[in-house]
């Protein structure tokens, strides 16, 4: 579906808590015009978790009109809850998603025959291509490169978002995938190995702050420039380390913040940055532009 950098959005809120929309347009227009290829709407970095149905719909639809087909719109549609899936994807491929992106369920701890199970019968339902999304140290549960390679002969099973964070099961997930099927890194701090490994891009955090610099460094492995992409990735570091300082989005909203765009503060139970956390973000980004300029 896309190669190279997709954003896993930021939600923007008002102070009194409601969508702001400008702000969510600005942010969309800024992430495509520094060469972002594909929007990720309602995911972890999204607060998917603590915005309404409703403010899900309005997000998705407003974004499929700012990006107006410069950008692939993939629509975050997973929980715990098989059939609210199957009809979250459904919706949001009505309202223009062109991919979904369906988290292992979280809390339900479901073995491996039933995330084949889980995520099968989603993919029977959708009408779009599913991206699965293995972030264990989210959900409590671990896709297997074994439970991928089955899945991954489903045919509307086109994707992985592989954020285990492990390089071995990130190889060991290679040797098991069919042709034509896409991985995708979903750490911003192993974009370099994860791509060596074969990803053909990553659906980064950091692209929210950073899109062009992103871009760049994922352009650059695509190209096989391991010394350019060595380059971006070790002076990205310290501002990847600082955006997991805290729990995601607590960082990236502080840092979106500090860029001008007003994406006001996250829902609880997540609450705003430290201010000792927030310096050093703040410090490391001021850093990161001295060295870029």
């Amino acid at each position: 579906m896309f190669t190279g950098v997709a954003t896993a959005l930021a939600t923007p809120f008002q102070e009194n808590g409601q969508l702001n929309l400008e702000a969510w347009a600005a942010l969309i227009e800024d992430q495509i015009q520094e060469g972002v290829t594909g929007l990720v709407i309602g995911g972890t970095t999204g607060e998917g978790m603590t915005i309404t149905d409703d403010e899900f719909e309005t997000l998705l639809v407003r974004a499929v009109e700012v990006a107006n087909g410069r950008a692939v719109i993939i629509a975050g549609t997973g929980s715990n809850n098989t059939a609210v899936s199957i009809e979250k994807t459904k919706r949001a491929a009505e309202l223009g998603a062109e991919m979904a992106m369906v988290v292992t369920p979280y809390y339900n701890k479901s073995t491996q025959a039933g995330l084949i199970a889980h995520f099968t019968a989603i993919a029977d339902a959708s009408p779009i291509p599913l991206m699965l999304y293995n972030v264990p140290s989210r959900t409590g549960v671990a896709l297997t490169p074994e439970t991928v390679g089955e899945l991954a002969e489903h045919p509307r099973i086109t994707a992985l978002k592989e954020a285990s964070g492990d390089i071995s099961v990130m190889a060991q997930m290679m040797a098991h995938i069919p042709e034509g099927f896409t991985v995708y890194c979903g750490n911003d701090d192993q974009i370099l190995p994860y791509m060596a490994w074969g990803a053909q891009g990553v659906v980064s955090v950091l692209s929210n702050v950073y899109p062009g610099a992103t871009v760049a460094l994922a352009d650059a492995l695509l190209a096989g420039d391991l010394q350019t992409a060595r380059t971006w990735q070790i002076r990205l570091l310290p501002v990847i380390d600082e955006l997991f300082a805290e729990v995601n989005p607590i960082p990236v909203k502080a840092a979106l913040q500090a860029r001008g765009f007003e994406v006001g503060v996250p829902r609880l139970p997540l609450v705003p940055m430290s201010a000792t956390a927030e310096a050093k973000l703040l410090s490391a980004m001021e850093q990161f532009n001295e060295v870029r300029q």
